[in-house]
């Protein structure tokens, strides 16, 4: 009994230190403590754990082991919950603000893969309309067949199975986005290619639609859903951009830093872009080949949602004085 009362007398400081601090926690949060008193917090919550095992084992009485109880249960609270907490703030934070902060850091890379995509895209659109041999290279025969000879367009497909055709556009997309994301360690190339790619693709397919009397309903069709998904690929373009200047332009850092660097920069774009393309797959999926929606409204909300993404992206985090 005597060896339990001294155990007592040793530890209690240690509890009311416990207690102390998350008195402070509870009123304050997690983010009030400094460093060195989460560390002590979390060795507190440890030690006033292995106490609780022993004052069970010794059965030194219920009032005690309560207390006790109490003590790590609000410990493991703030400790394990409020870390997690934190964490989603943090998720919070950057969306609201980080992400906005990092496009603007990098609009040079964004302009660069935007002209990319748009000057070849225009550069196809153009061709196209003046030589049908090359549109048969630009566009899958299958389809150049259904917009020039039935006068038809392929999105119709969608309709009545847009669950599954959402769920599929939106990984197509991912895929997409992050291959030209992984592009930038080819030295950007394969990021180059591949904005490239999809511009002559786009331009072709918009001079087909027009050489057929299509190009209303077409771009009703993607106005909604590319208002994101462009921006998105364009953004991915840039990280992976970002990826090759740390390879080839390191400037004053060493590879292996300018790849921290720049590596960081383009983790974020991308943790900022799949949201995008989710939402997009979404609008491609439900709401863009829709029949029952009127083209005027498709235009309407296409030009909304960039609008917003452009409002969004110039947000900037006020500062406090």
């Amino acid at each position: 009994m005597q060896n339990l009362q001294r155990w007592i007398v040793r530890k209690e400081p240690r509890w009311k230190q416990l207690e102390a601090l998350l008195g402070r926690v509870e009123k304050q949060g997690l983010k009030s403590l400094k460093a060195e008193e989460i560390r002590t917090l979390a060795s507190l919550y440890r030690s006033v754990s292995a106490d609780l095992a022993r004052a069970r084992t010794n059965q030194v009485g219920q009032t005690l082991i309560q207390t006790l109880q109490g003590l790590t249960s609000r410990s493991y609270s703030q400790i394990y919950q409020g870390s997690q907490r934190q964490e989603w703030r943090s998720v919070l934070e950057f969306y609201r603000w980080g992400f906005p902060a990092v496009v603007r850091q990098t609009i040079g890379y964004v302009a660069l893969a935007t002209a990319m995509f748009i000057v070849s895209g225009l550069i196809a659109w153009w061709f196209s309309w003046q030589d049908p041999a090359f549109l048969s290279l630009a566009v899958p025969e299958e389809l150049i067949v259904k917009v020039r000879d039935r006068g038809e367009l392929w999105m119709g497909s969608i309709v009545g199975s847009e669950p599954l055709a959402s769920s599929g556009i939106t990984i197509n997309n991912l895929a997409v986005s992050f291959r030209v994301v992984a592009g930038g360690f080819s030295l950007g190339i394969f990021t180059a290619i591949a904005l490239i790619f999809n511009g002559i693709m786009l331009g072709a397919i918009g001079a087909l639609v027009g050489q057929n009397n299509l190009a209303y309903p077409f771009w009703a069709f993607v106005c909604p859903h590319g208002s994101l998904e462009l921006p998105a690929i364009f953004l991915a373009g840039a990280a992976g951009f970002l990826l090759a200047k740390a390879l080839l332009l390191p400037g004053r850092y060493r590879r292996v830093d300018a790849l921290k660097i720049y590596g960081t920069q383009a983790a974020q774009l991308v943790y900022g872009i799949v949201p995008m393309l989710i939402i997009a797959g979404t609008i491609e999926g439900f709401f863009s080949p829709s029949p029952v929606i009127p083209a005027p409204l498709k235009y309407l909300t296409g030009a909304g949602l960039f609008g917003l993404l452009v409002m969004y992206c110039c947000r900037q985090k006020p500062t406090h004085s």
